[in-house]
């Protein structure tokens, strides 16, 4: 896999566009911060722009299936660097409306970028170096992310929102320059296969039923995201529920570092075990993080809890794209990871706004009990059905084997 340029490419590009990405995103905060006082009004217009990108998810999908992956990939990038033009008009003017712009158009790029980046790497790796090659991605994902938002935050210190934006513009642009050089096997489709690449949005449905290992990830993928929605202000609350400003920082390492290590490990276990099996106990760990930050008033265990999250979700979503990859068709993939897209964002923004009831009216101690418990009553029931699926499957495997003897 190492051998493979494609694989260095992507991999390259990632990181110099997750830098772009989180300096970007600092950036919007410090805008934000200027022009707009009130926490609902931010709120409002970052959801704008996630709605946006939601909204293109059905056309993305079907463009990314009917047409070059190369090309969506290519056009995406270069309608993400025209983008950053209306971040640059916004500060020049103290607009916040042409901001609207710039997050739509981030967003808009982002649904097409995306899921033709997941539905292109089944096309440069084998499968059986896909959970490694998943795992590598995130964690170089997650490195980017960690620089991008410590570069920000010094060079906000010294240097105007302008270059910051324009350091965000150049990182983008190298993406671009790189993408020209990945070589991506597509192979001309039959009358057939162009007939499915070419139907509509809603085809994925029939084929998520046929695949059943690909509709358990997808189920149990609500499972971090009830963590991930609350993430930043469950950081914020442990903080002052500590009064200590030092522990957010440590929260985002511990977590960060906890991610790269599970992605690191889980090639090796996902070579063993079954990879349902696997998201089964990574779901249970995730739950059970969850339900200990109700220690959180105890520094440790607070560290320990994130880590513990940061660990499991580190393994668990390399598996989960390891199985869309390998369980869905092809001529599905640019429709199929559309559509998880678009699911990902809703709930992302439904997690958002009930833990902000909940740590309004119940405290987040309390709110972590209510999300905890959910996340371990999803894995419990509906662990116990795939295993007594995967039970059945094994049982009629073994049939066949007591005939012939």
């Amino acid at each position: 896999m190492w051998k493979n340029k494609n694989v260095w490419i992507i991999l390259t590009g990632e990181f110099i566009a997750g830098l772009g990405l989180w300096m970007g995103i600092i950036g919007n905060l410090e805008f934000m911060q200027q022009y707009i006082p009130s926490d609902f009004y931010k709120s409002l217009l970052l959801i704008a722009g996630l709605l946006a990108g939601v909204a293109a998810g059905p056309a993305a999908g079907k463009m990314i299936d009917s047409r070059s992956k190369k090309n969506v990939l290519i056009v995406s990038g270069i309608a993400r660097m025209l983008s950053v033009l209306f971040m640059f008009a916004a500060i020049s003017y103290g607009s916040v409306w042409l901001m609207l712009l710039f997050l739509i158009g981030i967003q808009l790029s982002a649904a097409f970028y995306f899921p033709a980046l997941q539905a292109s790497i089944p096309m440069i790796v084998k499968d059986e170096e896909l959970v490694q090659m998943n795992g590598v991605h995130m964690n170089v994902a997650t490195l980017s992310r960690i620089i991008g938002t410590a570069l920000a935050g010094i060079l906000l210190a010294y240097v105007s929102l302008t270059v910051v934006y324009a350091l965000s513009m150049a990182a983008y642009g190298l993406l671009l320059v790189s993408t020209f050089f990945l070589s991506l096997e597509e192979k001309q489709a039959s009358d057939s296969e162009n007939r499915i690449s070419q139907g509509g949005f809603l085809e994925v449905m029939p084929v998520l039923k046929k695949a059943p290992a690909a509709l358990s990830a997808l189920i149990l993928t609500i499972i971090p995201m009830l963590f991930i929605g609350g993430f930043n202000l469950m950081v914020i609350n442990i903080s002052e529920l500590q009064q200590s400003t030092a522990v957010k920082g440590l929260l985002y390492t511990v977590e960060g570092l906890s991610f790269m290590v599970g992605a690191f490990l889980v090639k090796k276990l996902a070579d063993r075990f079954n990879h349902i099996k696997l998201m089964l106990i990574f779901s249970l760990s995730t739950s059970i993080a969850h339900l200990s930050l109700f220690f959180s008033d105890h520094f440790w265990m607070s560290l320990l809890s994130f880590g513990l999250f940061g660990l499991s979700v580190g393994c668990f979503f390399p598996i989960a794209s390891t199985i869309f990859q390998t369980r869905i068709q092809k001529e599905y993939h640019g429709r199929f990871f559309s559509f998880r897209n678009m699911l990902d964002r809703v709930m992302f923004q439904v997690v958002l706004l009930g833990t902000g009831l909940l740590l309004d009216t119940i405290g987040l101690q309390y709110m972590v009990l209510v999300f905890g418990a959910l996340s371990l009553a999803l894995t419990l029931v509906y662990g116990k059905k795939q295993l007594l699926a995967i039970s059945r499957s094994s049982a009629v495997c073994r049939e066949p084997e007591k005939a012939s003897r």
